[in-house]
C-alpha cells in the first residue's frame, strides 16, 4: 500500500477583504487557499497506485482543518452566544463546531471534490485529529465531512476518523504530535469532552485558546508562523509602529485583557474531568482502537505517553503570554509610587518623584525580561524514549508527526522519525509576499524490503512533486 501523509494545511473560512483595514488576516484570503495544490497531489498519488496496481491511502495528519481562527456567527443563532464567544468566535459545543465545519465545506469545495474522486477510484482517506481541528470529535461535525463528500455506502467506508493516531500497515505511526507539546496536549485524548455551565465542550488547550482570544483579536499576526507572533520586545514594537498603531493603538489593552482571558479559560479547562460514562469505557477504547488500526491495549498505553500540559505549571503560560512583565511592571509602578507616598507624609514633593524609583528598578525589569526566553517547541517532539516507547507498544518502524512545521526525517532511536511539514499559507509579513517553507510531505511507497519512507515537496503551483532535501543545521 501506498500512503501519503501530509498535515496541516489549516483550512478555515476564506476571510473577506476589509476596505479599512486591507491586511487584516490577509493569509485567510481565498487566493492563499492550497486546495488546488491539494487536488494535484491526490491525483498524482492515485495515478501512481493504480499504475503499479497497488491501493493508495492518503493521511490528513492533524489541523488539516483550522476551527480557531474562525469568528463568523450563524444569524440566528439556536442558542444565545456568549459575549466573549461573539467577539472572538464560536466555542466548541457540537452545534457550533458544526456550524463552522459548514462554512469551511462551503468555502473550499476543490478540495472535498478531489477527495471524492479519490475515494471513487478505490482509495482510503484518514483524518488524524490535530489541536486546530480536534472538533472533529463530534459525530455531527464528521457527518458534515461525509455528506460534502458525496459518496455511496462503500465509498463512505474508505473514510475513517482517528482521535490522536493511527497505525498505517502496522508499520508505521501517524500522530500529529501535539500530545508531545505541553502547550497544545489535550490530558485525555481518549474522553476529550468536558462539561462548561451543564453542556459538554471539546477540551481546548492552552496553544488554542491562545489562538481563538489573542489572535483572532490581533488579525495582523500570521498563527501560521510562530515567527509572526513570537518575537522579542523590541521586534513587537517595530511590528506595532509598522502596521497596527493607526488601526490598533490600544493593541497593548487589547492584548493585556485577552492573554487574562486566555490564562483563566485554559486553567478552567485544564481542571474539569472528562466527561466519561462508566458503562461505555471500554466500548469508547474499543471503538478508538479500530478507526486507528490497533489493539485496545495499544490505545490506553499510547494515551500515557504524552506529556504534562503547560498548565500544570501556570507560570509557564503566563511567560508565554507576557503576563508575568506586565505583571511585574505594574508592581514596579505600584512600588514606585508607595515610595513617593511614604516620603510625601513627612516632606511635600512632586508626584513626578515616583519616576526616580521606578528609573532605579527599571534596569532590574529589563534583565528579567531579557532572560525570559519563549519555550515554545524548546524540547523535540519525539526524543529516544518516546521513541523507544512507540515502537515496543506498536512494533512500528516508522513514525511521521507534523505540528511544528518544520520537515524533518532523521533516526531516532528505533525509528526512521519523519516531520511531514505544512502546506497552510504562511508569510513573512502581513502584506503576504514572502512565503514561508514550501508544501511538503511524506509518502511510504511498497520497496523489496518493505515500505520504504521519503519526504517530498510539492512547489506551489507545480504539477508534480519532487524529493525534498533537509537542510543540514550548518
Amino acid at each position: 500500500m501506498h500512503t501519503v501523509i501530509l498535515s496541516d494545511l489549516h483550512l478555515a473560512d476564506a476571510e473577506p477583504l476589509d476596505p479599512k483595514r486591507p491586511l487584516w488576516k490577509a493569509f485567510k484570503r481565498r487566493e492563499h487557499f492550497v486546495d488546488a495544490d491539494v487536488a494535484r497531489l491526490l491525483e498524482h498519488a492515485a495515478d501512481q497506485a493504480e499504475a503499479a496496481d497497488e491501493t493508495c491511502e492518503v493521511v490528513f495528519n492533524g489541523d488539516v482543518f483550522d476551527f480557531d481562527p474562525i469568528t463568523r456567527m450563524p444569524e440566528p443563532p439556536p442558542s444565545p452566544i456568549h459575549w466573549l464567544a461573539r467577539l472572538r468566535g464560536l466555542g466548541t459545543e457540537e452545534w457550533m463546531s458544526t456550524f463552522k465545519m459548514e462554512l469551511i465545506v462551503a468555502d473550499h469545495p476543490e478540495f472535498f471534490a478531489a477527495i471524492r474522486r479519490f475515494v471513487e477510484r478505490g482509495h482510503h482517506v484518514v483524518f488524524v485529529c490535530g489541536n486546530h481541528d480536534l472538533e472533529l470529535v463530534w459525530p455531527a461535525v464528521q457527518d458534515k465531512v461525509r455528506d460534502a463528500l458525496s459518496l455511496d455506502e462503500v465509498g463512505q467506508k474508505r473514510v475513517r476518523f482517528c482521535e490522536w493516531f493511527y497505525l498505517s500497515a502496522g508499520d508505521t505511526y501517524i500522530s500529529h504530535g501535539h500530545q508531545a507539546d505541553p502547550y497544545c496536549v489535550v490530558p485525555d485524548p481518549i474522553h476529550p469532552l468536558i462539561l462548561v455551565r451543564n453542556r459538554p465542550v471539546v477540551r481546548l488547550p492552552f496553544g488554542d485558546v491562545a489562538n481563538r482570544y489573542m489572535l483572532n483579536g490581533m488579525g495582523y499576526f500570521n498563527p501560521h508562523a510562530t515567527a509572526n507572533y513570537i518575537m522579542s520586545g523590541i521586534e513587537y514594537v517595530r511590528f506595532f509602529l509598522k502596521y497596527m498603531v493607526r488601526d490598533q493603538p490600544l493593541l497593548v489593552w487589547t492584548w493585556f485583557w485577552s492573554a487574562g482571558v486566555t490564562l483563566l479559560v485554559t486553567l478552567a479547562h485544564f481542571i474539569r474531568p472528562a466527561l466519561r460514562d462508566p458503562l461505555m469505557v471500554e466500548e469508547k477504547v474499543q471503538s478508538v482502537a479500530e478507526r486507528s488500526g490497533a489493539t485496545p491495549a495499544m490505545v490506553r498505553q499510547l494515551s500515557v505517553t504524552h506529556v504534562a500540559p503547560a498548565a500544570t505549571n501556570p507560570l509557564m503560560i503566563t511567560r508565554e503570554l507576557w503576563l508575568d512583565r506586565a505583571i511585574l511592571y505594574l508592581a514596579m509602578v505600584y512600588a514606585s509610587w508607595q515610595v513617593v507616598m511614604a516620603v510625601n507624609l513627612v516632606w511635600t514633593i512632586s508626584p513626578l518623584w515616583v519616576l526616580l524609583p521606578f528609573a532605579l528598578l527599571f534596569p532590574l525589569f529589563l534583565q528579567y525580561s531579557f532572560r525570559v526566553k519563549p519555550e515554545t517547541f524548546a524540547e523535540p517532539l519525539m526524543t529516544e524514549k518516546r521513541a523507544e516507547w512507540i515502537h515496543r507498544i506498536t512494533g512500528a518502524r516508522f513514525a511521521v508527526m507534523g505540528h511544528t512545521h518544520i520537515p524533518e526525517q532523521t533516526e531516532i532511536g528505533p525509528l526512521l522519525f519523519c516531520n511531514g511539514g505544512f502546506w497552510s499559507p504562511a508569510f513573512a509579513e502581513p502584506e503576504c509576499k514572502n512565503r514561508i517553507g514550501t508544501q511538503t510531505f511524506v509518502w511510504l511507497r511498497p520497496g523489496g524490503g518493505g515500505r520504504e519512507l521519503g519526504l517530498w515537496e510539492w512547489p506551489p503551483g507545480e504539477a508534480a512533486p519532487k524529493p525534498f532535501v533537509v537542510k543540514s543545521a550548518e
